[in-house]
């Protein structure tokens, strides 16, 4: 990652060449499937941490496929008469994929990776040569204009994204245009900005090369290069988040104070979106001296939206300010330097009373609603992705408990989410256990602790009897008063829905 370059592009005006170089790309099994098996699993994961030297020797023959990975992925000189048998060299070299590194060798000018869709699909993201990975990994501040690949927080937010057949998509701040292939998947119509137009173009290529739709491409920050008077049912974001001194990168740094870019985008986005669609962001936030996170948090979400909000990380000003010096690679030049731009970070932080950097995912839906929902919550936890489905139902549980009221969710009848479990702790040989916990194999993965009663009603939920009937059987086996059991128990029954455990029948 530290020889990050600015090559020249490809040229954007030959579809026809990029479907050419496709088709030779799938004729020689350059796919994720094919990376696997040709490398094995431990150097196919040291190429997601930009380590080379076992993908180098890996390919140390002369087959398509390593001909290929040494070009592209490990941006190695390869024969131009071995490439000739590959790949429509003339026309790639005509069109700028390829360049003549000297009389008998080529090149690559960009970074070509093959990603997996979700549906089994061969895509092909296209990055700066150097920044195929995204991030972490000390791009140094003498490539500020470069676009990185396919990072964590990239599939992060690939996987968490509702994805239903929708009219219009927003991919704000695309880059190498991860979301913007995503989104193809799914609506009709996929509008991607990005202030970087190395990265608009580079999105361009991303697109043609994976056999996706063309996007409607817009230079400019944020909602800038939207008009106030559009729409879309999905908007997703994976900003320049990182709250530094100053902009260096943009790729990361969003040239705002603090943490005013990810509110601008938050409080942005519910003008913009139609009823029903979605808006989702990884963000940083602060944790600010004297003010509770979640009420900061809350203050961003703009009006007429339904918000989920999940806390998964929080690190130190020091922690946060060294994982970010380490990206730029500040920690491999002059000491000295690295001590000073240290300190500007503190003295940022200091100046705005901040003792930790949270970092998340927001999702917010714009509803018709009088009363929208905001649920804010902390899991540091593993979670199973794609967690897009997860979402969605997240909402559609929100709509159902907005509706009923505590009579009326007696009156429903309920069914026990699928791989849900009971765990009883307690000491060996105790006639009762200290405490039951439900928890959940799937989705979010949560665990929740719940009384003896709350254990039993889920335990017999399957549909066929209300609330009220189970809890009055309920109260006939333990010896309690049905009509209190029925005031104190709709509380744990909302609950246990909106988390997901139990699910209308």
């Amino acid at each position: 990652m530290s020889n990050a370059t600015r090559s020249p592009l490809p040229s954007v005006d030959h579809p026809d060449v990029a479907a050419r170089l496709r088709e030779a790309l799938l004729a020689a099994s350059f796919t994720a499937d094919g990376l696997l098996d040709l490398l094995g699993a431990p150097a196919y994961a040291a190429l997601a941490r930009s380590e080379t030297v076992p993908a180098l020797r890996a390919t140390r023959g002369d087959t398509p496929l390593e001909t290929l990975v040494r070009l592209f992925l490990l941006q190695q000189p390869v024969p131009y008469a071995r490439v000739r048998d590959v790949l429509p060299v003339h026309a790639c070299v005509e069109t700028g994929w390829l360049t003549r590194a000297d009389a008998d060798d080529i090149a690559a000018t960009v970074d070509v990776r093959p990603f997996g869709g979700p549906d089994g699909e061969d895509w092909f993201i296209v990055s700066d040569l150097g920044c195929a990975v995204g991030g972490a990994g000390g791009i140094g501040s003498s490539a500020e204009g470069v676009v990185l690949g396919v990072g964590g927080a990239s599939t992060t937010l690939a996987g968490i994204t509702v994805r239903t057949p929708v009219s219009a998509a927003l991919d704000l701040g695309t880059g190498s245009g991860i979301q913007a292939l995503h989104a193809a998947r799914h609506a009709t119509r996929v509008t991607a900005t990005d202030l970087n137009p190395r990265a608009l173009h580079i999105t361009a290529l991303t697109l043609a090369l994976s056999g996706a739709p063309a996007a409607d491409l817009r230079e400019g920050s944020l909602f800038e290069p939207v008009r106030d008077d559009e729409k879309f049912d999905l908007i997703v974001s994976n900003p320049p988040f990182v709250i530094s001194p100053r902009a260096r990168l943009t790729y990361r740094d969003g040239g705002m104070g603090g943490d005013d870019l990810c509110r601008s985008l938050v409080q942005g986005a519910g003008e913009r979106l139609n009823v029903g669609g979605f808006a989702q962001f990884l963000a940083n936030w602060q944790h600010v001296e004297g003010e509770d996170w979640q009420d900061r948090l809350r203050s961003w979400v703009p009006r007429g939206c339904d918000a989920w909000i999940v806390q998964r990380e929080v690190q130190d000003i020091t922690q946060y300010a060294e994982l970010w010096l380490r990206d730029a690679g500040d920690h491999q030049g002059d000491p000295a330097e690295y001590r000073a731009r240290y300190d500007a970070w503190l003295d940022e932080f200091e100046a705005r009373k901040v003792k930790a950097v949270g970092f998340g995912w927001i999702t917010l839906r714009r509803t018709a609603s009088d009363e929208p929902t905001i649920t804010l919550e902390e899991w540091p936890h593993p979670v199973e992705q794609p967690l897009g489905a997860t979402v969605r139902a997240h909402f559609e549980r929100v709509d159902y408990l907005r509706g009923h009221d505590d009579a009326a969710l007696l009156a429903a009848h309920f069914r026990l989410a699928a791989e849900v479990v009971q765990e009883q702790v307690g000491l060996p040989g105790a006639e009762d256990p200290e405490h039951v916990v439900l928890r959940q194999n799937r989705g979010m993965r949560r665990a929740t602790k719940v009384d003896s009663i709350g254990a039993g009603f889920a335990g017999v939920c399957d549909g066929s009897l209300s609330a009220g009937r189970i809890l009055d059987a309920i109260a006939q086996l333990v010896g309690e008063d049905p009509v209190l059991l029925r005031d104190r128990t709709p509380a744990q029954i909302r609950l246990l829905v909106e988390q997901g455990f139990l699910e209308p029948a």
